[in-house]
């Protein structure tokens, strides 16, 4: 049985409402002790799951609240666990939480109640990834990506590619064991399909990461150009606010200014970088050797030309130093002029807001390459793209392997991949990734 252990679950600060959770093997005890039902039902025979009004004790103080009871393993940790739902603030929550701790509940540490759902087999590894990616989600996107691992579809899918290689590995297995009962020429055809039905499956789920990752983290939208063309003024627009000092003096923007938008559901990082240009000035050099490093960087770059002026070298330089990336070239004043002899993907106005909406499109079609589908299961945590990358690896080691008659080697293969796959769901993962993944979540989660 586990020690009890005690936190708050809500955010810290004034508010409404707070949670005090506890968890472990009699957290009823401790709460028999802190509580005090309005009603005549004693703590001790409370119904699990129902909610009772009463006064919590906070050591030097009382508050009017309510108490839960979830009796395990139908909990969120899979243990008995009592909640405290009190009003909001630092001093009550602190003084219940305080009380808790003097009648013998540990501190929990961080995402320990979560690595109590874990090891319990309440949710699996990547479940919990997803739940953390939920927390911490800025977007819609963000919040659907974490669903799909928190609803177990991704656990799902890796615990049915297991299935159908354990069915390979008996069929090898009896083969060394009991020769006449193995891989015969009836089910060998059978057994290729399968190793290759899963590394296929593999191949699918791993084609979805880049943009599952752009989804994660936001897509990375650098704003190049030479000094003076209006960039600054066009992240304002986006932005919707003065984010960037805007001035007619070229090269006022010596350091990266960032932004964040979101658009159908994504979150752009916005960029907005020093002019690019040959440059005597110390401050400016380095700005412009960070707009550099993020234009290595970006997932799409916006370059930014004067609609009003000729092209100079500087434009010239800049659209050759980003052909060969994801790209909209933006020609801007088009209240000013229309230079015919300046050609780009969209014509806009900073001053006038003119074709915003129509940027906001083309950011979307280049880092996507089409609409924006939130529905699709997308793979975004780096962890599981290497497990799997090694998973389809190893399948692939297999089926030459077998395909010469070596079984009892490609079974050593196979194992690999079941192994891979395993480290997704957290079947096979190792202590520290395990810990890694725990110490992202804060206290009382």
């Amino acid at each position: 049985m586990s020690d009890n252990i005690a936190a708050i679950s809500t955010a810290s600060g004034v508010g409404g409402v707070a949670i005090i959770r506890i968890s472990g093997n009699s957290p009823l005890d401790i709460a028999e002790k802190m509580f005090k039902p309005l009603g005549k039902t004693e703590v001790r025979d409370f119904e699990p799951y129902k909610l009772y009004v009463g006064e919590i004790d906070g050591g030097h103080f009382t508050d009017f609240g309510m108490c839960v009871y979830f009796k395990g393993p139908k909990s969120y940790t899979g243990e008995d666990m009592v909640e405290f739902h009190c009003h909001g603030g630092i001093a009550i929550t602190r003084g219940i939480l305080k009380q808790a701790f003097s009648l013998g509940a540990k501190p929990a540490s961080k995402g320990e109640f979560t690595k109590r759902a874990f090891l319990n087999g309440k949710m699996s590894l990547s479940s919990c990834e997803g739940l953390i990616d939920m927390i911490n989600s800025e977007s819609v996107g963000e919040v659907k990506a974490g669903y799909y691992l928190y609803r177990e579809k991704l656990t799902k899918a890796i615990i049915d590619m297991q299935n159908r290689l354990t069915y390979v590995l008996a069929y090898i297995d009896a083969g060394i064991d009991y020769p006449e009962e193995g891989v015969t020429e009836d089910n060998y055809d059978e057994i290729l399909v399968t190793l290759n039905s899963v590394k296929d499956q593999i191949e699918g789920i791993v084609s979805r990461y880049g943009k599952g990752r752009k989804i994660k983290h936001g897509v990375k939208v650098a704003l190049l150009g030479k000094p003076n063309t209006g960039k600054s003024s066009i992240l304002n627009r986006l932005l919707d606010y003065d984010k960037a000092i805007v001035s007619s003096i070229a090269g006022t923007t010596r350091d990266v200014v960032e932004g964040e938008i979101e658009i159908d559901g994504v979150r752009f990082n916005l960029y907005d970088t020093a002019g690019i240009r040959e440059s005597s000035d110390e401050i400016e050099s380095v700005g412009i050797k960070r707009s550099e490093a993020i234009l290595q960087e970006c997932d799409v770059c916006l370059v930014v030309l004067d609609g009003s002026k000729p092209l100079e070298d500087d434009d010239v330089k800049i659209l050759n130093q980003t052909e060969f990336k994801q790209r909209v070239v933006v020609v801007n004043k088009n209240d000013i002029n229309e230079n015919p002899e300046i050609s780009g993907d969209i014509y806009v106005s900073a001053k006038t807001g003119y074709n915003t909406e129509e940027l906001k499109k083309a950011l979307v079609e280049k880092a996507f390459g089409g609409k924006i589908d939130l529905d699709v299961d997308f793979l975004t945590e780096e962890r599981h793209l290497n497990s799997l990358k090694e998973a389809k690896k190893a399948l692939e080691d297999a089926i030459v392997g077998f395909s010469v008659n070596t079984a009892d080697l490609s079974a050593i293969d196979i194992k690999t991949a079941w192994d891979a796959l395993g480290e997704v769901s957290g079947e096979t993962a190792s202590e520290s990734i395990i810990d890694e993944i725990f110490s992202k979540f804060c206290v009382g989660k």
